[in-house]
């Protein structure tokens, strides 16, 4: 039986029903927007003051640090991503991002979410000349290039550049497990949570360039629509790649 969750003075039926509040709260207002409307303000500030004590239980930075001015939406930017999130503004001036999902979830950042994270940033440059690469070589005279899950003709800005074999999270694993890090990944290795930080990244370059490496060697990339569904996509078997994509 789903019990609720309780955030200030609201009670939501369910995990979800709480999490879909918050992202129709988003979703009202544009990036560089400040959230103008007082029950909207009083949303967030009841999550933020629900999430920090669980925070700092782990030692990790505090987001209203409890002097919350008011909060904006703005866009997250890394090498090849965007996404559009809360930020949360001090009365001191000071800013930091915050993920409303981890924040209702009660869940804190952990090495492996952030090692993830920093893989992701190390190959993102790499992915990003990759799929360019791909619509130079494989588009046709409009620019398109099959979907290879559907067969669909689509444009370099509506198609993702798809982890076809193994999927990431396997790339991953299996370069922790290379390094002796399975069990635990040592202190030192990712960047530690900040204001501002949006993407964890690896502190020593060697490190990074090694996952690219590894990465390089591993990966078996495909052009998918937008639309495609991913979750189909990723088969426990290795898929049939009509045009496998190149990371050089």
């Amino acid at each position: 039986m789903a019990k609720p969750v309780v955030i200030g003075s609201r009670s939501f039926r369910t995990q979800k029903s709480a999490l879909d509040h918050y992202k129709t709260l988003l979703h009202r207002y544009q990036d560089g927007d400040r959230i103008s409307d007082p029950g909207d303000h009083a949303d967030l500030v009841a999550l933020i003051e629900r999430y920090d004590p669980i925070l700092d239980q782990v030692g990790e930075p505090a987001k209203g640090c409890g002097q919350i001015g008011h909060f904006e939406r703005r866009m997250n930017t890394g090498t090849g991503w965007s996404n559009s999130g809360f930020w949360v503004v001090r009365l001191d001036g000071s800013a930091t991002d915050f993920s409303y999902i981890w924040a209702v979830k009660g869940l804190p950042g952990d090495r492996s979410k952030d090692f993830y994270g920093a893989c992701r940033e190390a190959v993102a440059l790499d992915l990003v000349l990759a799929k360019k690469r791909a619509f130079a070589e494989h588009g046709d005279a409009h620019g398109l290039v099959a979907c290879e899950l559907t067969g669909v003709m689509v444009s370099i800005d509506d198609a993702h550049l798809d982890h076809a074999w193994p999927n990431f999270s396997h790339i991953v694993s299996g370069f922790r497990a290379a390094r002796g890090w399975s069990g635990d990944i040592p202190d030192g290795i990712v960047s530690a949570p900040a204001d501002g930080q949006t993407t964890p990244t690896f502190i020593d370059k060697a490190v990074a360039d090694a996952f690219r490496d590894y990465h390089h060697n591993q990966a078996m990339l495909r052009i998918l629509s937008k639309s495609a569904n991913l979750q189909t996509a990723s088969q426990a078997r290795r898929p049939k790649i009509a045009r496998p994509v190149r990371l050089t």
